[in-house]
């Protein structure tokens, strides 16, 4: 929750400020300060999904698997909230005459906390209720039904905070997380192996798709400006951000945990940082201006570097840290290898204690209540 929330943020500031301090010496550009926070938030949207594929593969430590899924699960929420909120501060600066606009800033900040907290009261919503009807009535006697309300709900979520001019996909995201944690567990043994296998069909047309899409893109899109300097230095600001994200939050993270965050896993964590269809998606939605186009072409080569290279490199990344894999799925009592095959690698099988966040443990009372 912390590295989604409080990271996010942060990596958005530190990529705009190092961005606008990096275009002060690019004379030829003409970006805004507002430009470079905005091209910061697409970018803070990180979608490892690569990473957390091998992760799977491998049977890698859950808690570096849980701190990976976590961040990237609720940051494209907040990476959405925040591109909305610049947008919005954007279009009331540009309505008033003068400089730094006190009142646009509280604006938008009031636009963040609103679209994020009313798309997500509105996901809940849905994803409770659906819980409820199948819950309490006899839906299960009819499996299609089931599936078909299943599916449907989680859609009319999104058309409920798009009509009432939130975001769509960040209610999605909390009425999927709702569904998975009440939902599914109501639904009949027929229906959870049919919704399970269609949502995982949508999930993998979805992900070839939008790749498919960024390549095909960068050949036939008529509004892509290249810019080698902007390039290069993006990958420079971003690369600072994640460190200013990761390592500091670890460490303060570290001081309330008994099971501290390792450095070997903080720098996996740096190094899973990958960004991919929803950075591209925050792109594309805005191409008016050379800036925007400009961040379109930077944020698709980031995307396709990133997945290439930071996927491709995380077998031999996890061995050099020497991250356990191999290790069993049940929490209690784990065993576990290391992909290291030195001598001082080698050592007996260990157990380990994992330890729940403060929200999953309130969560878990909740539900016991």
């Amino acid at each position: 929750m912390t590295l989604a929330l409080v990271g996010t943020t942060i990596s958005c500031f530190v990529t705009g400020i190092v961005m606008y301090g990096f275009v002060q010496l690019m004379p030829h550009l003409n970006f805004s300060f507002n430009d470079c926070l905005y091209f910061g938030a697409i970018v803070s949207a990180t979608d490892p999904v690569t990473v957390l594929a091998i992760f799977h593969d491998l049977h890698v430590d859950v808690n570096v698997y849980a701190l990976v899924f976590g961040e990237s699960v609720l940051n494209d929420a907040v990476a959405i909230a925040l591109s909305s909120s610049i947008q919005n501060y954007e279009e009331e600066y540009q309505s008033r005459v003068g400089g730094f606009d006190t009142t646009a800033l509280f604006q938008a900040l009031g636009s963040f906390l609103g679209i994020l907290c009313g798309s997500f009261a509105i996901g809940s919503m849905v994803g409770c209720c659906t819980a409820l009807l199948t819950k309490f009535t006899k839906l299960h006697e009819f499996p299609l039904l089931e599936s078909a309300l299943f599916v449907l709900m989680s859609y009319c979520s999104f058309l409920m905070a798009e009509t009432a001019d939130l975001t769509g996909i960040v209610a999605v995201l909390f009425c999927g997380i709702c569904q998975a944690h009440y939902t599914y567990n109501n639904l009949s043994a027929d229906s959870r192996a049919r919704t399970k296998q269609f949502f995982e069909l949508l999930n993998f047309l979805a992900e070839n798709f939008i790749f498919s899409y960024i390549g095909v893109s960068m050949f036939t899109f008529p509004k892509h400006r290249w810019d080698a300097g902007f390039m290069c230095s993006s990958f420079l600001a971003i690369a600072i951000a994640r460190a200013c994200n990761i390592y500091p939050l670890s460490f303060l993270l570290n001081l309330g945990r008994s099971n501290k965050i390792a450095y070997n896993f903080q720098h996996m964590m740096f190094f899973s940082g990958l960004r991919g269809a929803m950075a591209f998606a925050l792109a594309i939605r805005n191409t008016l201006s050379p800036a925007r186009q400009t961040i379109l072409t930077t944020t698709s080569i980031i995307v396709m570097v990133t997945v290439i290279i930071c996927g491709g490199c995380t077998t031999q990344l996890l061995a050099w840290l020497g991250i356990p894999v191999g290790v069993d799925d049940d929490h209690e009592g784990p065993t576990f290898t290391s992909l290291r095959t030195d001598a001082q690698e080698s050592k007996p099988s260990e157990s380990r204690v994992y330890e729940k966040a403060w929200l999953v443990r309130i969560w878990y009372n909740f539900d016991q209540k």
